[in-house]
């Protein structure tokens, strides 16, 4: 059965994750050059989106082959929440709206946001709620995004799926580790498939997928409905070609040789060049994905330092044909880690805030404006 987004049909059912500096237009082209299914922006903060923050304004571009539109919002208060989506709504802004309950950094969960949010039982569902609300006179689809829990003495994903299901979320996607976790250790996918059982809505997973066939089994072993792919595309955008095929079933994997990746790295500057109006700030940008790219390739220590010191595409150029075109793929590449790795962390939480989990007031101070706080 194919998994649909409203009236847009999800084949292959893979969507890219929201990455900050990462998933921009220029990125979500790229990999939408390569495969389909569906590109979640950079998240957006609602407060920014509803007082028309000037950064924000930029990053919730789409190209005009972007179809469906998605945008992930991030947000603690019900009422600014339903402002931000009444606006997408009457700008016609996305088509689709994510909402973000799984950040663990310590600036939003100290204050209540992000991961902390689905213990709050009532404020999390009033959230869900408001813009679900606010995004149906559009027929907007509103889907979830969570962790299983603060840590593995408060996990929550089972409850806070069955609230998002009830206030109208189309579907909920779990990240299988807890705030605590980070993105230490490995995924617990038995957790996707508790929630599976437990919901009626689709459920999709994320977690530890470094590989297309990575995507098939956790399909297999959990039931879900499709997978959400973070940072097992990071210096791969052919992931997507990959997915694409598995899905279909069909066994081919692309295994680019270093000619290849170089030919993807010029286009990935090139697309955030054009993005940012600014051959030296593309090309700036571009740098934070060179390591990621030569992953495993034999490539020596002076040109991957050059490489990120690059400020033109001239000079970008310049190094890329330095490179030994003719190097395969690394296999001892595949299926490793790739972006964040760390270690667990003690998550911070408002003083009192596990007390009372009926408590449903708006943490105070924890709506962020997309301008760097």
């Amino acid at each position: 059965m194919t998994l649909t987004l409203g009236r847009y049909p999800v084949d292959p059912p893979v969507v890219l994750a929201p990455m900050a500096g990462i998933t921009n237009v220029a990125f979500r082209r790229l990999c939408r050059e390569q495969g389909a299914g569906i590109y979640v922006c950079e998240m957006i903060t609602t407060i920014a989106l509803a007082h028309r923050n000037p950064k924000t304004e930029r990053m919730i571009e789409f190209g005009p082959e972007e179809n469906p539109r998605s945008m992930q919002l991030y947000g603690v208060d019900p009422a600014i929440t339903a402002r931000a989506v009444r606006r997408i709504v009457d700008e016609n802004l996305a088509d689709h709206i994510d909402l973000n309950f799984g950040c663990s950094v310590r600036k939003i969960t100290s204050k209540g946001g992000g991961a902390a949010i689905p213990y709050k039982r009532k404020l999390f569902g009033a959230i869900v709620k408001a813009a679900v609300d606010a995004a149906a006179p559009a027929g907007i689809p509103v889907t979830v995004k969570m962790r299983k829990g603060i840590d593995d003495e408060h996990l929550t994903y089972v409850e806070a799926g069955l609230i998002a299901q009830e206030a109208g979320a189309k579907w909920v996607a779990l990240h299988a580790r807890t705030a605590a976790q980070r993105y230490s250790g490995t995924a617990d996918w038995e957790a996707i498939a508790r929630l599976k059982e437990a919901l009626d809505v689709p459920v999709l997973g994320n977690g530890d997928i470094w590989e297309a066939d990575d995507a098939l089994r956790m399909i297999r072993e959990t039931g879900c409905d499709g997978v959400v792919v973070g940072r097992g595309c990071l210096g791969r955008p052919w992931l997507f070609a990959d997915l694409a095929a598995a899905f279909a079933g069909r066994p081919e994997r692309v295994m680019p040789s270093l000619g290849e990746v170089a030919a993807v790295m010029r286009r990935h500057a090139e697309l955030l060049s054009g993005w940012y109006g600014s051959e030296r700030d593309g090309v700036t940008d571009f740098r934070k994905h060179v390591a990621w790219y030569l992953k495993g390739f034999p490539v020596g220590t002076e040109i991957r330092r050059s490489m990120a010191m690059a400020n033109s595409l001239m000079e970008l150029d310049d190094l890329l044909g330095k490179l030994d075109h003719d190097a395969p793929f690394p296999p001892e590449a595949l299926g490793q880690p790739r972006g964040r790795t760390n270690s667990p962390a003690h998550v911070f939480l408002p003083q009192g805030w596990l007390a009372d989990r009926e408590d449903d007031a708006v943490p105070e101070g924890a709506e962020l404006d997309n301008s760097g706080g």
